[in-house]
């Protein structure tokens, strides 16, 4: 232990070994962990701090104006000293510290913000960058055009399974069990997915056997990383401005069925929001983008 007391690399080593052994967090959540705290290694290193002991809630308070300094948002500043504050937290049932610095420097408050909505240009736009003669073209064409046909996150993007998709009613399941829900698909989504399955998945797969939907150049199972390097190559190719996450597409589908006349639980039903509060952010993005509107256009406004 005292190597990990005396170093700060070797805590969040253990730190992230904990989480990992304890089962309580995703492979995507250590990564995220992971770099998040790298970064106060490297503010540490600079300021010659060699162990937790000498990291006082002086020093904590610093690295969040460090943390201002480095180019990251609001959100990613308060993500990373959110993750400090749980090392030190894990350190201090260990006894490897006798206080926790880091739970006196608050988070600043951020700016909430409305979903970011494509318009329908720019998704058309982005919808027909993929080549279609080309296998990934195929594949890349519909995953995107999946997306904003269903609103399902990346990660059940990615989790489908072939037998997942139901051409003759047709319809998409998404999720097993009680919690499975069933999305119906239109003639654009239907075509892009049956021209990849039929002409591009079965030169992909490595396995004849492979059941994953979606697959890598390796015929292995889409990665998230994979799919957003995707979703950046096509929204560049696009020149949309705005910065694009796999979220966009969700958010997009959402606020164009309600701003065309789709109930607002149907909605909730579609996209599996167990509250309908999350479902109505959307209905309030729509109200404050007419009241823009009416203030831009209107000759007396």
């Amino acid at each position: 232990m005292s190597d990990v007391r005396n170093n700060i690399q070797a805590g969040i080593t253990a730190y992230l070994d904990f989480l990992k052994d304890s089962g309580s967090s995703t492979e995507n959540t250590l990564q995220a962990y992971r770099r998040d705290l790298t970064k106060f290694v490297d503010f540490a290193r600079e300021n010659n701090k060699l162990n937790y002991t000498e990291i006082t809630v002086a020093n904590v308070t610093e690295y969040k104006k460090w943390l201002g300094t480095q180019g990251l948002s609001p959100s990613s500043a308060s993500r990373s000293l959110s993750a400090l504050r749980s090392l030190f937290q894990y350190l201090l049932s260990e006894n490897i510290v006798r206080q926790n610095p880091a739970k006196e420097v608050h988070n600043d408050k951020a700016e909430k913000k409305g979903p970011q909505i494509l318009t329908g240009k720019e998704i058309e736009l982005l919808l027909s960058q993929p080549d279609t003669k080309d296998i990934k073209g195929l594949r890349d064409k519909a995953m995107l055009e999946l997306l904003y046909a269903t609103g399902i996150k990346v990660t059940e993007l990615i989790t489908l399974s072939i037998d997942d998709v139901n051409f003759s009613i047709p319809f998409l399941r998404v999720g097993e069990g009680e919690k499975a829900r069933f999305i119906p698909l239109y003639k654009i989504a239907v075509k892009s997915l049956s021209d990849y399955i039929e002409k591009s998945r079965k030169l992909l797969i490595s396995n004849p056997e492979e059941k994953a939907l979606f697959v890598n150049i390796s015929g292995e199972r889409m990665t998230r990383q994979g799919f957003w390097k995707i979703l950046k190559l096509y929204a560049g190719m696009a020149k949309i401005k705005q910065d694009i996450t796999p979220h966009t597409l969700r958010h997009s589908f959402a606020a164009h069925l309600l701003e065309n006349g789709a109930d607002i639980h149907e909605i909730q039903e579609i996209l599996g929001h167990s509250d309908i509060s999350s479902t109505q952010r959307y209905a309030q993005f729509l109200k404050d983008k007419v009241k823009m509107s009416y203030i831009r256009f209107h000759p007396r406004a």
